[in-house]
């Protein structure tokens, strides 16, 4: 321990007095780390300061300190003294309609929210023009006031004064919406938002037994602070009840969780360029240590012990890395500040500025991992190879491993990178794949790269002299090969997976799907209106199939009399046990399904509730036949045991359920009726009469027209795969780098070649075909993997976990081969070209 402390000391003194020389050679090292830790940092600050604004603003996000929901019923007298006891409340109820033109020429599906006069009970809701909520919405005359989103004026071509038609009444639109406090909390809409007041909802006729209705009663307590164990006494005093209660501390839990996965995908997006920006590491390092050599063979030469030699550059490199992870770091903390004021009015924000140490700590562990893993295997080399070979020139790429201490310390590093980005992140399995899957990437670019060169090297002779220095600069010793397919093949492979992922998507949507799908879909057809509806319906499409199926809200509250609230439910199979679901009850099995195990009810059945149940998402909930359901609908408690278990077809978008009941379950209960038109030769102007005979027949049937929805998802989808796609890009910005880096590192020996040839005879044109060949070459196998690897993670994504059907897409290839023989063949010819205007004599006297 005595002898080591002197020598770390010499080795930091010599490492500062050897950084005197500036940056030279290390700006692409520089650039590398600095865009992967940005990227990291960058994410999850803005992440966190998504998650924090959504925790400190959970009152105003929930418009109360407590919410609870009751879907299709309202509270009974005895819930609402209960709930009324906690503190003031405020009601507001929540329903999809359809809003009309007076003279019916057209129609636009609206989210309606029909408010009492205590709304917000937090917050401030803004309106335009400025004006009390409930004066803006008050009744003068005959007709109600109203408020829409500007998106609902700009469908239906109205404005401020107009009035609209809302199931039975008539509205008067007296402004639009400018900010709604807990519009977070009420969670995405597919249609623009229409405000009324109660009192106009409950004239307006779309509040009949088994509609789908929202009833939200949020309590802003006298104390705040008895939140805690308040939803557990609710349930207890009323065990039947089946409400869904939130509290201010969880107001957007959908979206906290949503933003939260995004960001873990998008930090393992940048983790992965932060990982290829490893290579630009290594290259750097080499590069770095090949033009030390002399000063290593001195060190060596006096006597300085080989571990402090390791230590000076070890030092060096740390310090560099360290410049790196600020500059990263700065970008991090800078992006909440820039990304918010884009975000804002769409997502909740911070106020002020706001930095994230946790954030940007995580990011440069990092940053200080990778450089660590990546810089020690060249410095190993460098300490195996003697002073006297490095006087010769000799390179440290000797081919040999460096010995096992420093194999030991890069496999710690990346060991410990791995369980900081596992531990790191809610989903350990997919940041174990995910990681798993860039190991293997690497291992099979390693494999690719020497394919490369053996098939080069067993190439036949060919006629052209360029094309034949080519071949043998792929094979010989010291080639870019490695460097080049490394550097490229991941961020290409990511890209092309991202983009196979997103065109097959949109395919299935716009294509398949859209084919495939129902034109309408219908939704609270009253039982008396059934008859006159599908008359309706046989008058205006004859040639239109009509199917037609009962309809209730339920929630599950327990399996096998275990309350779902307490299960560890992984994480795929949540969606099924979050808020209402639809449910059915029928004597024959739906059409578009199978089942797989169990059998179907007779037609005549009538004994003790059953229940079946979609296989994919039983076997997502560990369920099994002959286990029970317990749901709630319309305030009773309902036991079923489990039949069957079937497939269902979701990506059809016909009516489909989770749960399909026995007739018996529900006999004498309320309920409305869904009901679907498929038409597949109906026209736009077809589909628009149909739209607009139905909702002036029947005002209080809500029509979805699917093409619609279809193209709101659409544009979801390209939303999203633009943020995927720009985080996809770093990791390839990282990948030009490091071949920028991996070619500049082999300029030393391209010299060299270039100086002797020109020499013997070369000419500078033949020189600069013979590297282009080369990197063409390089260029394309590196695009073939890509496209192989990319095209095979597509399609396991796309067909095994989205289960949907998976294609190759032209484009992809073509963009792929082409942007690869750009990068290569661009850069590689701009990082040669000051190599073959290199005067002959100062090379020569060094060899």
């Amino acid at each position: 321990m005595m002898v080591a402390v002197p020598r770390l000391k010499i080795a930091l003194r010599l490492a500062l007095r050897e950084m005197r020389g500036g940056l030279s050679g290390f700006y692409i090292f520089l650039a590398c780390i600095a865009l992967g830790t940005g990227s990291i940092a960058a994410v999850n600050s803005v992440s966190r300061a998504i998650t924090e604004a959504i925790a400190g603003q959970g009152q105003q996000l929930l418009a109360g300190d407590i919410r609870f929901e009751l879907n299709n019923r309202e509270a009974t007298e005895q819930e609402r003294a209960f709930l009324s006891g906690l503190g003031q409340m405020s009601v507001s109820t929540g329903l999809r309609s359809m809003a009309r033109k007076p003279d019916g020429s057209e129609q636009a599906l609206v989210e309606v929210k029909a408010v009492d006069g205590a709304y917000p009970l937090y917050g401030e809701f803004k309106a335009e023009p400025a004006a009390p909520l409930q004066e803006l919405v008050a009744k003068q005359g005959e007709t109600f006031g109203a408020l829409a989103a500007p998106l609902l004026l700009e469908r239906l071509g109205i404005k401020t004064g107009d009035e609209l038609l809302l199931g039975n009444i008539r509205l008067v639109l007296r402004g639009t919406i400018a900010s709604e406090p807990d519009a977070v909390s009420d969670g995405f809409g597919f249609a623009p938002r229409l405000m009324v007041s109660r009192e106009a909802l409950q004239a307006s006729g779309l509040m009949a037994n088994g509609s789908l209705v929202e009833h939200a009663y949020k309590i802003k307590l006298r104390d705040p602070a008895s939140r805690t164990g308040l939803a557990d006494r609710a349930n207890r005093e009323f065990p039947a009840a089946g409400w869904s209660i939130r509290s201010s501390d969880r107001a957007a839990p959908s979206l906290t969780e949503n933003v939260e996965r995004f960001s873990q995908f998008l930090t393992l997006v940048g983790l992965t360029a932060l990982i290829v920006g490893g290579v630009g590491v290594a290259n750097a390092v080499r590069a770095f240590l090949d033009a030390k050599r002399t000063t290593i063979a001195t060190f060596k030469c006096l006597g300085a012990p080989a571990t402090v030699v390791t230590l000076i550059y070890l030092f060096q490199i740390m310090v560099l890395a360290v410049i790196g992870i600020l500059a990263g770091l700065v970008i991090g903390a800078v992006s909440p500040i820039v990304a918010l004021r884009f975000l804002e009015g769409v997502l909740p924000v911070p106020d002020g500025i706001n930095i994230y140490p946790s954030a940007l700590g995580l990011a440069a562990l990092f940053g200080l991992l990778i450089t660590f893993a990546f810089a020690i295997l060249p410095l190993g080399h460098a300490r195996e190879v003697p002073a006297t070979a490095l006087f010769r020139e000799q390179s440290f790429d000797t081919g040999r491993l460096p010995s096992w201490p420093y194999l030991a310390a890069a496999g710690a590093a990346l060991a410990a990178l791995a369980i900081l980005a596992i531990f790191s992140s809610e989903n350990h399995f997919v940041a174990s794949v995910f990681l798993g899957a860039v190991a293997c990437a690497f291992v099979l670019l390693r494999l690719v790269a020497a394919l490369i060169a053996w098939l080069a090297r067993r190439a036949p002779r060919v006629s052209s002299p360029a094309l034949r220095l080519a071949l043998g600069n792929i094979h010989r010793p010291g080639a870019l090969t490695p460097s080049v397919v490394l550097s490229l093949g991941l961020g290409l492979a990511l890209l092309v997976t991202l983009a196979l992922i997103d065109g097959n998507m949109r395919n299935q949507l716009t294509g398949n799907i859209a084919r495939n799908a129902p034109n309408f879909f219908f939704v609270d057809v009253q039982s008396a209106e059934v008859d006159g509806f599908r008359k309706l319906l046989q008058e205006q499409a004859p040639g239109a199939k009509l199917f037609e199926v009962p309809m209730l809200r339920g929630r599950i509250l327990a399996f096998n009399g275990q309350d779902v609230s307490q299960m560890n439910v992984p994480a795929k199979g949540r969606w099924v046990l979050r808020g209402d679901r639809g449910i059915t009850y029928a004597k024959n099995k739906p059409e578009s399904s199978t089942l797989t195990q169990g059998e179907w009810w007779p037609a005549d059945y009538d004994g003790e509730p059953l229940v079946s149940f979609s296989a994919e998402e039983a076997g997502e909930l560990g369920l099994k036949l002959g286990d029970t359901v317990t749901v709630n609908v319309l305030g009773r408690n309902i036991t079923a045991k489990i039949s069957s278990f079937r497939n269902v077809q979701w990506e059809s978008l016909s009516i489909n359920f989770v749960m399909v009941f026995s007739p018996n379950t529900f006999r004498g209960a309320p309920h409305a009726w869904l009901a679907t038109l498929t038409d597949p030769s109906a026209t736009a102007q077809q589909e628009a009469t149909i739209l607009r005979s139905v909702s002036n027949a029947y005002p209080t049937i809500t029509s979805v027209r699917v093409k619609d929805a279809i193209d709101i998802v659409d544009q979801l989808i390209g939303q999203l795969a633009t943020a995927i796609r720009a985080a996809a890009a770093v990791a390839l910005i990282a990948s030009v780098l490091v071949l920028a880096g991996a070619l500049a590192a082999g300029n030393r020996a391209r010299t060299h070649d270039a100086v002797i040839l020109k020499t013997l005879g070369g000419t500078r044109s033949m020189l600069i075909r013979a590297f282009s060949y080369e990197y063409m070459i390089l260029g394309f196998a590196t695009a073939v993997f890509a496209l192989l690897a990319g095209g095979v993670s597509a399609w396991f994504i796309v067909s095994r976990i989205m289960r949907l059907p998976s294609t190759f897409l032209p484009d992809v290839a073509i963009t792929t081969v082409v942007g690869a023989l750009v990068l290569t063949v661009g850069i590689g010819l701009i990082g040669t070209w000051r190599v073959l205007g290199q005067k002959a004599a100062p090379v020569l006297r060094e060899l």
